[in-house]
């Protein structure tokens, strides 16, 4: 008996996704709710999960074809594990006895990459961010573990291995076990790759091209110095992740202050809405979380009623997410201001981009120490370059740079956060 595997509800106003990529071939084996096929839509990827266990089928979709809510896209046969080895079992008598013959020594090597394959199934099944990586560093994919789900390789997994080495030595060792492929001379390489755009990163250049072609932006910069900010985390951060059970990070306090700042500073915090200007009472912030498909930006909602813990849970919440590939459109959805911490991948300064319709975003920039005057001397201070861009139809240069110098204020005497001033 078969099933048919349909394409979920992808959330409001979402009719349509693009299959990023099958996580199954036909024949496997698959168990009730594993994923089988990863779906993008305009914000998310979606995995599709196996409505009952069995093998997996014909497979009536292509990766990149785009489908529709409730389409059929695969079906599952009736079965259980023993049944996705019975194609492998019955191409073994293929060879010709002679065929068999010459291969008999070395089918114990050949062997083993299968063994591999099979236990780090999930590994091999890259998307496309990922298996670029992997070719422009040379890397061997079944030698890097996955921490994506169901065991699948993300994008720090492969920084990571590269960082360490793992996966460079691994492909050293196999080119030494085969040395006369490696003295093979090889023209240097000119190779091209064409990798479809994902629907998510369509609807991002769509969006940023519309900022820039139908907003008037500009971007005013300020450094702020962490000193502050680095000692009191540095004392607390123990006790803080005792209590509360998450790390005590930056983000925080850029929070926080941020929220003070669209206070008393609204237009800021507002949209334009054809030839109306919308007032927000409320601060929802946007925060850039890196996940295995690239950047994502959930909403904080409520920020300016939260305390620091409640902003770094929620925040700690939102990267495994992110990491499990669980994001939700609801968790995306609305946002009134952004904050773009471009510092965690070392950027010295930016101008970031408005996330429409939204009308500012906060850039936040790595942390080193520079040279700087404080009561007529010299001294070294941990300085942070930030970024604001602006809607320079609804803000004034004077609210955007009272509102920087607002938050720099209060990342610099941390009491004011306390104290609401």
């Amino acid at each position: 008996m078969a099933t048919e595997v349909k394409v979920p509800t992808l959330g409001e106003s979402v009719t349509e996704a693009t299959v990023g990529a099958w996580l199954k071939k036909p024949g496997d084996a698959v168990a009730l709710d594993e994923a089988i096929c990863s779906l993008e839509t305009d914000k998310v990827a979606v995995d599709v999960p196996s409505p009952v266990a069995g093998v997996l089928g014909q497979q009536l979709v292509k990766e990149g074809d785009t489908v529709n809510v409730g389409a059929v896209i695969a079906v599952i046969e009736a079965g259980g594990a023993a049944a996705a080895p019975a194609p492998a079992a019955a191409a073994a008598p293929a060879p010709t006895p002679a065929a068999k013959a010459e291969s008999a020594a070395p089918a114990p090597a050949a062997s083993a990459p299968a063994e591999d394959d099979d236990s780090e199934g999930g590994n091999l099944t890259l998307s496309p961010a990922v298996r670029r990586m992997v070719l422009e560093h040379g890397l061997d994919p079944s030698k890097i573990k996955g921490t994506g789900k169901d065991g699948r390789l993300t994008k720090d997994d492969v920084a990571a291995a590269v960082a360490d080495g793992t996966a460079k030595a691994a492909v050293a060792s196999a080119a030494s076990a085969a040395p006369a492929a490696a003295a093979a001379p090889s023209a240097p390489g000119r190779g091209e790759e064409r990798v479809r755009m994902t629907r998510l990163r369509q609807t991002v250049a769509k969006r940023l091209k519309t900022a820039q072609e139908t907003a008037a932006l500009l971007t005013t910069f300020n450094d702020v110095d962490m000193t502050a900010v680095i000692e009191a985390r540095a004392k607390y951060k123990d006790l803080f992740e005792k209590k509360h059970g998450v790390r005590l990070g930056f983000m925080g306090f850029f929070t926080k202050a941020v929220t003070m700042a669209l206070r008393d500073i609204p237009g800021v915090n507002a949209q334009i809405d054809g030839d109306e200007i919308v007032y927000h009472d409320y601060a929802d912030i946007s925060v850039a979380v890196s996940a295995p498909n690239g950047l994502v930006v959930p909403v904080i909602r409520n920020a300016e009623s939260m305390s620091v813990a409640e902003v770094e849970k929620t925040i700690g919440d939102f990267g495994k997410k992110a990491k499990d590939g669980t994001m939700t459109m609801e968790d995306m959805k609305g946002g009134t201001f952004t904050i773009s911490n471009g510092g965690v991948f070392g950027s010295l300064m930016s101008t970031p981009i408005i996330n429409t319709p939204q009308s500012a975003v906060l850039g936040l920039h790595r942390i080193e120490d520079r040279a700087v005057v404080r009561d007529g001397q010299i001294v070294i201070r941990p300085m942070m370059y930030m970024a604001l861009s602006y809607d320079h139809r609804l803000i004034d240069g004077r609210e955007a740079v009272t509102f920087l110098v607002a938050v720099k204020n209060a990342i610099e005497d941390p009491t004011r956060l306390l104290i609401d001033l």
